[in-house]
């Protein structure tokens, strides 16, 4: 089979990288794995009252985000306008601590998708679409709870946007000080952010016995030096 070729530059020349092109990408592979590594997403767009950015919960399938909200917000509002949205996520990696203030950074990975959402009204397509949610954030958490009923789906709007409209941009690397600087007794590196989930807390009316949520054992255990 002939080898597949690496995506370098944007399908659409508003998703180019053009504040350190080095840093881009645009293949697939990188673009889902952003996604699928996060679970928070930021959705940006033009309200009829100025600029609005929106956090939720998301999840992918194949080329598409599915995120969800309340009908009565106002982007969900709007489904029926030809409003773009932005959708961002990001991950912060590590602070990148230099001998200089002015050559601190973070490492990071941010993925950006531009592109007009759809509205999912099909029912079988709305529960697959919070199911992808669900286990994006809670792996086998929809077969453990209740899924929603009429009522509850009616008081929610679920969206889903293509992603083919995307680009990822990347810094994963030491400080970058000046030559001069490389010789001053001040400490210089990464200090690593890494993401843990801590002891479950049950509900005050949780039912002792109840077995602990699958996804436990999905997130890496959080670590705090006393």
């Amino acid at each position: 089979m002939p080898k597949e070729t690496r995506q370098t530059q944007p399908t659409n020349e508003r998703m180019k990288v053009v504040r350190v092109p080095e840093r881009g990408a645009y293949d697939r592979e990188t673009i889902y794995k952003t996604f699928d590594d996060g679970y928070l997403c930021h959705v940006g767009y033009e309200s009829d009252s100025g600029p609005v950015v929106l956090p939720t919960l998301y999840g992918r399938s194949e080329d598409f985000v599915y995120f969800h909200g309340s009908p009565a917000a106002g982007m969900f509002r709007r489904a029926k306008t030809d409003v773009e949205v932005s959708l961002t996520v990001t991950h912060v990696d590590g602070f990148v601590l230099a001998r200089s203030l002015f050559h601190h950074s973070m490492n990071y990975r941010s993925v950006v998708a531009i592109g007009k959402p759809e509205r999912v009204t099909d029912p079988e397509e709305i529960n697959f679409g919070l199911e992808v949610i669900t286990e994006n954030c809670l792996p086998g958490r929809w077969a453990e709870a209740r899924k929603p009923n009429d009522v509850e789906l009616r008081q929610t709007a679920v969206y889903k946007i293509s992603i083919a409209d995307a680009s990822v941009k990347t810094r994963d690397a030491a400080p970058g000080d000046d030559e001069e600087d490389i010789d001053l007794d001040i400490w210089a590196g990464v200090f690593p952010i890494v993401t843990g989930i801590g002891d479950p807390i049950p509900a005050p009316n949780f039912t002792a016995g109840t077995d602990l949520p699958y996804a436990l054992g999905s997130f890496p255990k959080a670590s705090i030096d006393s």
